[in-house]
């Protein structure tokens, strides 16, 4: 175990290590975003470098993209590709039915659309973002930037109607500029601190005008992979039913263990 490695460094990259067991020879891989998949295209690209691992990654955002190919993994699109065998991503929130919250990144339509895309989604994380209820994280909803104001009073008021414990929503920020995603939209973050309902919350947004996608993630991810301070791993797999624990050893490797940030 590598000591000058911050307790939240080893669960994320103990998570990441571990996911890449489902990873094999002739995968079309969908890549993930966000701080701890960033270790995971890290090791990923180690494989393909140093074992001639062969698999095409499909990048969930232009930041993925551009890590991939500085790690030498040879990457297409969605277009291209069609259908995914597997995407490996990350989330912000997760129940114990593996709903996800995600978008934190600002990337969750991509990630979205890769994930449904993909015969099994594996999400890596760490305990800290594990819920019993969905909510305490801000839920991003991407909406188109013509009228958006309009969409943010719809979207205030049709939270009036579900059972969650706040209604606000504000624009996300980039220093003193609207954020904008890679598809060229905008992102409200919706401050609700408890979803009780988060199927039929993802609906209701959906239909709003104005509205592309949210950051529900509902019946999509098959297998969570639980990082921990210590170098353990939990593996809960949704349609087997199962739950693993393994120890996962940390090597330090200078190529892998720079720029790394959330």
């Amino acid at each position: 175990m590598v000591s000058d490695l911050s307790p939240i460094d080893t669960a994320k990259f103990v998570s990441a290590k571990r996911a890449l067991d489902y990873v094999e020879s002739g995968m079309r891989l969908g890549l993930g975003t966000g701080s701890t998949a960033s270790w995971m295209v890290r090791i990923l690209g180690e494989m393909v470098r140093e074992e001639g691992l062969k698999i095409v990654g499909v990048p969930t955002s232009d930041r993925t993209a551009q890590l991939a190919v500085e790690c030498g993994i040879p990457i297409s699109t969605l277009n291209d590709v069609k259908w995914l065998d597997l995407t490996i991503d990350g989330a912000d929130e997760f129940d114990g039915n593996l709903n996800l919250i995600k978008g934190g990144g600002g990337a969750h339509l991509q990630e979205k659309i890769i994930a449904t895309a993909s015969d099994q989604m594996v999400v890596i994380t760490d305990t800290s973002k594990e819920v019993e209820t969905l909510g305490a994280f801000p839920l991003p909803v991407e909406v188109v930037c013509f009228g958006w104001e309009t969409t943010k009073a719809l979207m205030e008021e049709a939270l009036m109607n579900v059972d969650v414990m706040g209604t606000s929503a504000t624009l996300r920020l980039d220093h003193d500029r609207p954020f904008v995603t890679d598809e060229g939209h905008y992102i409200l973050d919706l401050h609700l601190r408890r979803i009780a309902e988060p199927r039929k919350l993802s609906l209701i947004l959906n239909q709003i005008p104005g509205v592309v996608e949210n950051g529900l993630f509902i019946d999509i991810c098959d297998v969570v992979v639980i990082g921990h301070g210590d170098g353990q791993v939990e593996v809960r797999d949704i349609n087997s039913g199962t739950i693993e624990h393994e120890l996962i050893d940390v090597i330090e490797r200078d190529n892998l263990f720079v720029d790394i940030a959330d």
